[in-house]
């Protein structure tokens, strides 16, 4: 996004990142002995933004398991590892995919698997 004298609002370095497919779904959220539900912001070939639950204590760099559940047909159970955290929202990156679970997951994201879309680093 621009402004007056086209100077960018974001000035971190334009990047490219896999394409987020927006979903909503019910995800649980376990590690050791916590578990927590949650929701689904959108989801790509590398990870998942997830809606922060209220209390959660997490840091950057923890492994999580993440069920997701689509549909009454489609679980998919995987491994990934906190990359960030903001007061609303926790995005993952996927650290193990089991092997049943990969072409599952990539006929859900379908096209989205294969599209590299930019975003700005703010």
């Amino acid at each position: 996004m621009t402004k007056a004298g086209g100077k960018h609002l974001n000035d971190g370095p334009e990047q490219l990142r896999p394409a987020r497919m927006r979903i909503e779904t019910t995800v649980l959220m376990s590690r050791g002995s916590q578990s927590q539900p949650t929701e689904l912001v959108d989801i790509s070939a590398t990870g998942a933004l997830l809606r922060r639950p209220l209390g959660w204590q997490g840091e950057v760099g923890q492994s999580w398991m993440l069920d997701m559940i689509f549909g009454h047909d489609l679980h998919i159970h995987l491994e990934a590892q906190v990359a960030r955290i903001s007061d609303r929202h926790i995005g993952f990156a996927y650290t193990r995919i089991p092997e049943d679970k990969q072409v599952p997951l990539w006929n859900l994201l379908g096209g989205y698997a294969d599209i590299l879309e930019t975003w700005h680093d703010d």
